[in-house]
Protein backbone atom coordinates (compact mmCIF):
# COMPACT_ATOMS: atom_id res chain seq x y z
CA UNK A 1 0.00 0.00 0.00
CA UNK A 2 1.51 3.32 -1.04
CA UNK A 3 1.59 6.07 1.62
CA UNK A 4 -0.04 8.65 -0.66
CA UNK A 5 -2.20 10.16 2.06
CA UNK A 6 0.79 10.54 4.38
CA UNK A 7 2.72 12.44 1.72
CA UNK A 8 -0.24 14.76 1.12
CA UNK A 9 -0.62 15.49 4.81
CA UNK A 10 3.06 16.19 5.19
CA UNK A 11 2.86 18.70 2.37
CA UNK A 12 -0.10 20.28 4.14
CA UNK A 13 1.93 20.80 7.27
CA UNK A 14 1.33 17.72 9.42
CA UNK A 15 4.92 17.54 10.61
CA UNK A 16 6.25 15.96 13.78
CA UNK A 17 9.63 15.06 15.12
CA UNK A 18 10.87 11.84 13.48
CA UNK A 19 12.33 9.13 15.65
CA UNK A 20 15.50 7.49 14.41
CA UNK A 21 15.16 3.92 13.21
CA UNK A 22 17.35 1.29 14.82
CA UNK A 23 20.82 1.15 13.25
CA UNK A 24 20.22 -2.50 12.38
CA UNK A 25 16.53 -3.26 11.73
CA UNK A 26 15.43 -6.69 12.89
CA UNK A 27 15.39 -9.67 10.53
CA UNK A 28 11.75 -10.67 10.09
CA UNK A 29 9.61 -13.43 8.65
CA UNK A 30 6.15 -12.05 8.01
CA UNK A 31 2.70 -13.18 6.95
CA UNK A 32 0.76 -10.31 5.35
CA UNK A 33 -2.98 -10.21 4.60
CA UNK A 34 -4.39 -7.59 2.22
CA UNK A 35 -8.09 -6.74 2.20
CA UNK A 36 -9.97 -4.12 0.19
CA UNK A 37 -13.61 -3.15 -0.24
CA UNK A 38 -14.91 -0.70 -2.84
CA UNK A 39 -18.44 0.57 -3.43
CA UNK A 40 -18.85 1.37 -7.11
CA UNK A 41 -21.05 4.21 -8.47
CA UNK A 42 -23.47 1.47 -9.58
CA UNK A 43 -23.95 0.42 -5.95
CA UNK A 44 -21.94 -2.78 -6.28
CA UNK A 45 -19.58 -3.71 -3.43
CA UNK A 46 -16.42 -5.47 -4.53
CA UNK A 47 -14.12 -7.16 -2.06
CA UNK A 48 -10.72 -8.78 -2.48
CA UNK A 49 -8.35 -10.53 -0.13
CA UNK A 50 -4.97 -12.15 -0.61
CA UNK A 51 -1.94 -13.14 1.43
CA UNK A 52 1.82 -12.92 1.01
CA UNK A 53 4.88 -14.24 2.78
CA UNK A 54 7.80 -11.90 3.27
CA UNK A 55 11.39 -12.38 4.39
CA UNK A 56 13.30 -9.25 5.49
CA UNK A 57 17.07 -9.43 5.74
CA UNK A 58 19.85 -6.83 5.45
CA UNK A 59 19.82 -5.70 1.81
CA UNK A 60 17.20 -8.28 0.79
CA UNK A 61 13.41 -8.54 0.73
CA UNK A 62 11.67 -11.66 -0.57
CA UNK A 63 7.92 -11.62 -1.24
CA UNK A 64 5.77 -14.43 -2.56
CA UNK A 65 2.01 -14.78 -2.97
CA UNK A 66 0.19 -17.46 -0.97
CA UNK A 67 -1.64 -19.47 -3.62
CA UNK A 68 -4.59 -21.80 -3.31
CA UNK A 69 -3.54 -25.45 -2.84
CA UNK A 70 -4.98 -26.43 -6.22
CA UNK A 71 -3.28 -23.56 -8.04
CA UNK A 72 -0.45 -24.46 -10.41
CA UNK A 73 1.67 -21.34 -10.63
CA UNK A 74 3.19 -22.55 -13.89
CA UNK A 75 0.11 -23.82 -15.68
CA UNK A 76 -0.24 -20.42 -17.27
CA UNK A 77 3.09 -20.79 -19.02
CA UNK A 78 1.33 -22.68 -21.76
CA UNK A 79 -1.79 -20.51 -21.92
CA UNK A 80 -2.67 -16.89 -22.29
CA UNK A 81 -5.41 -16.27 -19.75
CA UNK A 82 -4.89 -13.56 -17.10
CA UNK A 83 -1.32 -12.84 -18.12
CA UNK A 84 -0.07 -9.26 -18.14
CA UNK A 85 3.12 -9.75 -20.11
CA UNK A 86 3.78 -12.10 -23.01
CA UNK A 87 6.98 -14.10 -23.10
CA UNK A 88 8.66 -15.37 -26.23
CA UNK A 89 11.83 -17.42 -25.81
CA UNK A 90 13.80 -19.50 -28.24
CA UNK A 91 13.72 -23.23 -27.63
CA UNK A 92 15.81 -24.03 -30.67
CA UNK A 93 17.59 -22.16 -33.42
CA UNK A 94 14.59 -22.38 -35.74
CA UNK A 95 11.74 -23.00 -33.28
CA UNK A 96 10.15 -20.68 -30.72
CA UNK A 97 7.79 -21.46 -27.87
CA UNK A 98 5.30 -18.84 -26.73
CA UNK A 99 5.33 -18.52 -22.96
CA UNK A 100 3.91 -16.13 -20.40
CA UNK A 101 5.21 -14.29 -17.38
CA UNK A 102 2.96 -13.37 -14.47
CA UNK A 103 4.86 -11.40 -11.79
CA UNK A 104 2.16 -12.13 -9.22
CA UNK A 105 2.80 -15.88 -9.30
CA UNK A 106 6.60 -15.74 -9.14
CA UNK A 107 8.48 -14.63 -5.99
CA UNK A 108 9.97 -11.14 -6.07
CA UNK A 109 13.46 -10.47 -4.77
CA UNK A 110 14.36 -6.83 -4.08
CA UNK A 111 17.97 -5.92 -3.25
CA UNK A 112 19.72 -2.79 -2.05
CA UNK A 113 23.32 -2.67 -3.29
CA UNK A 114 25.41 0.48 -2.78
CA UNK A 115 22.22 2.54 -2.31
CA UNK A 116 20.83 1.19 -5.58
CA UNK A 117 17.65 -0.86 -5.73
CA UNK A 118 17.52 -3.95 -7.96
CA UNK A 119 14.53 -6.17 -8.63
CA UNK A 120 14.39 -9.69 -9.96
CA UNK A 121 11.92 -12.56 -10.06
CA UNK A 122 13.15 -16.03 -9.19
CA UNK A 123 11.31 -18.96 -10.77
CA UNK A 124 12.46 -22.04 -8.88
CA UNK A 125 10.25 -24.30 -11.00
CA UNK A 126 11.95 -23.44 -14.29
CA UNK A 127 15.22 -22.30 -12.65
CA UNK A 128 15.13 -18.83 -14.18
CA UNK A 129 16.06 -15.42 -12.77
CA UNK A 130 14.33 -12.49 -14.48
CA UNK A 131 15.87 -9.03 -14.02
CA UNK A 132 13.54 -6.02 -14.16
CA UNK A 133 14.94 -2.68 -15.40
CA UNK A 134 13.77 0.53 -13.76
CA UNK A 135 11.81 1.55 -16.85
CA UNK A 136 9.59 -1.51 -16.41
CA UNK A 137 8.87 -1.24 -12.67
CA UNK A 138 5.32 -0.06 -13.31
CA UNK A 139 4.58 -3.19 -15.34
CA UNK A 140 5.36 -5.38 -12.32
CA UNK A 141 3.62 -3.03 -9.84
CA UNK A 142 6.81 -1.92 -8.10
CA UNK A 143 7.19 1.71 -6.99
CA UNK A 144 11.00 1.62 -6.79
CA UNK A 145 11.13 2.56 -3.10
CA UNK A 146 13.42 0.53 -0.85
CA UNK A 147 11.75 2.02 2.23
CA UNK A 148 8.29 0.93 1.11
CA UNK A 149 9.67 -2.52 0.35
CA UNK A 150 11.78 -3.10 3.47
CA UNK A 151 9.49 -1.40 6.02
CA UNK A 152 6.19 -1.57 4.06
CA UNK A 153 5.92 2.17 4.79
CA UNK A 154 8.63 4.82 4.94
CA UNK A 155 9.49 5.16 8.67
CA UNK A 156 10.12 8.90 8.31
CA UNK A 157 6.62 9.46 6.98
CA UNK A 158 5.13 7.28 9.70
CA UNK A 159 7.02 9.18 12.41
CA UNK A 160 5.61 12.43 11.01
CA UNK A 161 2.04 11.24 11.61
CA UNK A 162 0.33 12.39 14.82
CA UNK A 163 -0.13 9.82 17.54
CA UNK A 164 -3.65 8.50 17.79
CA UNK A 165 -5.84 8.46 20.89
CA UNK A 166 -6.51 4.81 20.14
CA UNK A 167 -4.79 2.60 22.70
CA UNK A 168 -2.51 -0.19 21.56
CA UNK A 169 -2.59 -3.61 23.19
CA UNK A 170 0.73 -4.58 21.58
CA UNK A 171 3.81 -3.78 23.68
CA UNK A 172 6.15 -1.43 21.85
CA UNK A 173 3.60 -0.53 19.18
CA UNK A 174 1.64 2.73 18.90
CA UNK A 175 -1.22 3.88 16.73
CA UNK A 176 -0.78 6.90 14.47
CA UNK A 177 -3.59 8.51 12.55
CA UNK A 178 -4.25 11.24 10.01
CA UNK A 179 -7.39 12.45 8.28
CA UNK A 180 -7.97 14.99 5.54
CA UNK A 181 -11.22 15.82 3.75
CA UNK A 182 -12.93 12.69 5.02
CA UNK A 183 -10.12 10.32 4.05
CA UNK A 184 -8.26 8.64 6.91
CA UNK A 185 -5.24 6.45 7.46
CA UNK A 186 -4.38 4.61 10.67
CA UNK A 187 -1.18 2.71 11.35
CA UNK A 188 -0.19 0.49 14.26
CA UNK A 189 3.60 0.81 14.13
CA UNK A 190 6.02 -1.46 15.97
CA UNK A 191 8.74 0.95 17.10
CA UNK A 192 11.32 -1.73 17.82
CA UNK A 193 10.79 -3.99 14.80
CA UNK A 194 10.23 -0.96 12.53
CA UNK A 195 7.26 -2.50 10.74
CA UNK A 196 3.52 -1.72 10.63
CA UNK A 197 1.32 -4.34 12.26
CA UNK A 198 -1.89 -2.84 10.86
CA UNK A 199 -2.49 -0.33 8.07
CA UNK A 200 -6.02 0.97 7.57
CA UNK A 201 -7.29 3.55 5.12
CA UNK A 202 -10.68 4.58 3.88
CA UNK A 203 -13.20 7.39 3.71
CA UNK A 204 -16.02 8.46 5.99
CA UNK A 205 -18.52 7.98 3.16
CA UNK A 206 -17.64 4.27 3.23
CA UNK A 207 -16.97 4.10 -0.49
CA UNK A 208 -13.64 2.35 0.05
CA UNK A 209 -11.72 0.64 2.81
CA UNK A 210 -8.34 -1.06 2.79
CA UNK A 211 -6.58 -2.97 5.53
CA UNK A 212 -3.21 -4.68 5.77
CA UNK A 213 -2.53 -7.05 8.67
CA UNK A 214 1.08 -8.03 9.32
CA UNK A 215 1.83 -11.08 11.46
CA UNK A 216 5.35 -11.56 12.78
CA UNK A 217 6.42 -15.17 12.77
CA UNK A 218 7.74 -16.32 16.18
CA UNK A 219 11.08 -17.44 14.73
CA UNK A 220 13.28 -16.24 11.89
CA UNK A 221 14.11 -18.95 9.37
CA UNK A 222 17.59 -19.53 8.01
CA UNK A 223 16.18 -19.71 4.49
CA UNK A 224 17.74 -17.50 1.82
CA UNK A 225 15.83 -18.42 -1.34
CA UNK A 226 17.80 -15.85 -3.35
CA UNK A 227 21.06 -17.73 -2.73
CA UNK A 228 22.57 -20.64 -4.68
CA UNK A 229 21.27 -19.57 -8.08
CA UNK A 230 24.39 -20.44 -10.06
CA UNK A 231 22.50 -23.11 -12.05
CA UNK A 232 19.66 -20.74 -12.92
CA UNK A 233 19.30 -19.21 -16.36
CA UNK A 234 19.51 -15.40 -16.46
CA UNK A 235 16.78 -13.57 -18.36
CA UNK A 236 16.02 -9.93 -19.02
CA UNK A 237 12.54 -8.45 -18.90
CA UNK A 238 12.81 -7.70 -22.61
CA UNK A 239 12.95 -11.45 -23.27
CA UNK A 240 9.36 -11.59 -22.07
CA UNK A 241 7.95 -9.12 -24.56
CA UNK A 242 6.30 -9.83 -27.90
Amino acid sequence: MKPTLIAVLLAAGFAASAQAAPATPADLDLGITYYSRVLTPEGVTRESRYEEKMLRRPGHVWVERVLAPATDAHAGHAHGENKKVALKTATAATQHEHKHFNPVLIPRHVMLEKNTVRVEYIDAHDKIVVSIPKAEYENVNFDGSWENTFYLLDPKLVAAMPLSKQASNVPGARWREVEKKGVFQRILWDEQKQIPLVIESGDRANTFYRRVDVKLQPTVSKAQPWANLHNYAQREYSDYLD
